[in-house]
């Protein structure tokens, strides 16, 4: 018994320590961008990175988690709706996953994986949204949706409308 205490202290500490040592997402930043419109959106999910083309030949590039393998979606949609701090169902698929999640998650929790706000597409049930596990940033995680930093979807949120062209690459 003790040594599966010892085995669990250490491997937690090993996770601890990778999280700690694992590069940060690269920060947002101004870069070149050509072939869109001022004000769409465009998400490149093999580089895990969102594009805003702010014009001029330049796009502000964010980081970003994805679909995992057999999630992730290519396509158009638009902004349908802007919500701070939302409520979360879970999907039908995401309940037959994890049954023990709850109807509803207020907004504000910290269990509510939507974060500080979400930005409603008009295809199916997804979103880009703010999350509850920054740590996810990056990577190939979601059941469509894309993520973003908290802060990274404020400053997204104050820059787009209803009807923003969103983009979806793979």
């Amino acid at each position: 018994m003790r040594i599966v205490i010892r085995l669990c202290g250490f491997l937690l500490f090993a996770v601890v320590v990778a999280a700690m040592c694992a590069p940060p997402a690269a920060a947002r930043e101004t870069v070149r961008f050509d072939g869109y419109s001022s004000g769409t959106i465009v998400i490149k999910t093999n580089e895990r990175r969102l594009y805003y083309v702010v014009g001029g030949g330049k796009a502000i590039r964010y980081p970003v988690g994805v679909g995992r393998a057999g999630k992730a979606w290519a396509g158009t949609a638009y902004i349908a709706q802007k919500r701070l701090r939302p409520d979360w169902s879970p999907p039908a698929e995401i309940r037959r996953d994890k049954p023990s999640l709850p109807s509803v998650i207020p907004g504000g929790s910290p269990r509510n994986p939507m974060g500080a706000a979400a930005l409603v597409l008009s295809r199916d049930q997804y979103a880009i949204h703010g999350t509850n596990a920054p740590g996810s940033i990056g990577g190939f995680v979601s059941y469509g949706c894309i993520r973003m930093h908290n802060t990274d979807i404020m400053d997204l949120f104050d820059r787009v409308h209803f009807g923003t062209q969103v983009v979806v690459l793979r």
